[in-house]
């Protein structure tokens, strides 16, 4: 099987799956219990914490271990907006190309009465800072701005947008779930007070995410219960946390290795694809991260061409896999001027660390054969 979906859930490590292995066999005892079982699982939780705050260069405090990278978020987003002291301030800035964990959070506002501003990005795929700059006002409470586009990966502008609204006292989240390991991030790059991470992107297990919740920020909670600072309640997860820190970890330390071999072999990809079959064309134009590739095939229906590459043992997507399952088009492809038609001839192509030259011959060679039987 020849498995380019890496954006949708990247293959668990070898190391993290020992250590899952490990840590399920001898887990025993609730973190927030006296006992001395408890205390080990709080010791154990406390230095995941503490390692995931040294990466991302905050306090442990200020991490909040969640069950995803879209549970963070919408803790982020809804969290956020509910806590706010000024209630004159009812606005919420962001895109319309969001993960649909921030577009359905968003949404859940606008019925209680936020205006929300969904800024469009251009035909390149990249929202302008002007635009959002724009929309930005005195009665801004929140702005959530992702950093990586989970479709086509064009890398946004968070990192101005994270200073800008900074100035203006405006509550700034950014979904980091594609930028991680993929670019220099940490909250240097991007100083948010609100960052979401995911496991499965990283190499680590489905299940476990990291909300950054930069101090003196309030957050709703929208679990009841104690447990991470009370924004989310529940017995926490010792070893998945303990699995996101080892995640997190390996993301940073291969960081710069494994983005130069991708965008390499993303390019050749491209490349090839281009040559080979006249008329297609790159999903987005503006600055990527070497991972991802979305392209469309004129006059032939993605669906299709999927399954025939499934049929092949080459695993693609249409889009967010969160989103999957459903006919409608892509909604970030649409945001950036392409019809619903073409958005439908369209996939998504994501490598990882594991890819290979020869996979790239493989699908290259699969797609020149495949695109003319399912045009028409």
């Amino acid at each position: 099987m020849i498995y380019w979906d890496h954006n949708a859930g990247a293959p668990l490590l070898p190391e993290i799956a020992r250590h899952l292995v490990t840590a399920f066999a001898e887990a025993a005892g609730n973190p927030s219990s006296v006992h001395q079982a408890g205390r080990n699982a709080r010791r154990h939780l406390d230095q995941a914490r503490e390692r995931v705050a040294k990466v991302l260069g905050c306090t442990p405090r200020e991490v909040i271990f969640t069950g995803s990278g879209s549970e963070a978020a919408a803790i982020a987003v809804l969290g956020a907006f509910r806590a706010r002291k000024d209630r004159s301030k009812s606005r919420v800035v962001t895109t319309a190309i969001e993960h649909p964990c921030v577009l359905g959070a968003v949404k859940q506002l606008e019925a209680e009465g936020a205006e929300v501003i969904r800024v469009a990005p251009a035909v390149d795929g990249a929202v302008t800072e002007q635009a959002l700059l724009e929309a930005l006002d005195a009665k801004t409470a929140l702005c959530s701005v992702q950093w990586v586009n989970n479709e086509t990966g064009v890398i946004q502008p968070a990192a101005r947008l994270a200073r800008v609204c900074a100035e203006r006292k405006i509550v700034f989240h950014s979904d980091a779930v594609q930028a991680f390991g993929r670019l220099p991030a940490s909250l240097r790059e991007v100083p948010a007070d609100l960052l979401s991470l995911s496991a499965h992107k990283l190499g680590g297990p489905a299940g476990v995410g990291v909300l950054y919740n930069r101090r003196g920020v309030d957050l709703a909670g929208l679990t009841p219960g104690h447990q991470e600072n009370g924004r989310r309640g529940g017995t926490q997860a010792v070893a998945m946390a303990e699995a996101m820190a080892l995640a997190v970890e390996h993301a940073v330390a291969t960081q710069e290795s494994a983005s130069a071999h991708v965008a390499t072999l993303r390019d050749r990809f491209e490349q090839a694809v281009l040559a080979a079959l006249p008329g297609v064309e790159r999903n987005g134009s503006a600055p990527r991260v070497g991972a991802t590739s979305n392209l469309w095939f004129p006059e032939v229906d993605g669906e299709a061409l999927l399954i025939a590459l499934d049929l092949e043992g080459i695993c693609v997507s249409t889009g967010a896999a969160c989103a999957s399952g459903s006919l409608s088009p892509s909604h970030v492809l649409l945001g950036q001027g392409r019809t619903a038609a073409q958005a439908h001839g369209s996939l998504r192509f994501s490598l990882g660390a594991t890819t290979t030259q020869a996979e790239v011959d493989a699908v290259v060679s699969a797609l020149t054969r495949l695109v003319p039987q399912n045009r028409g």
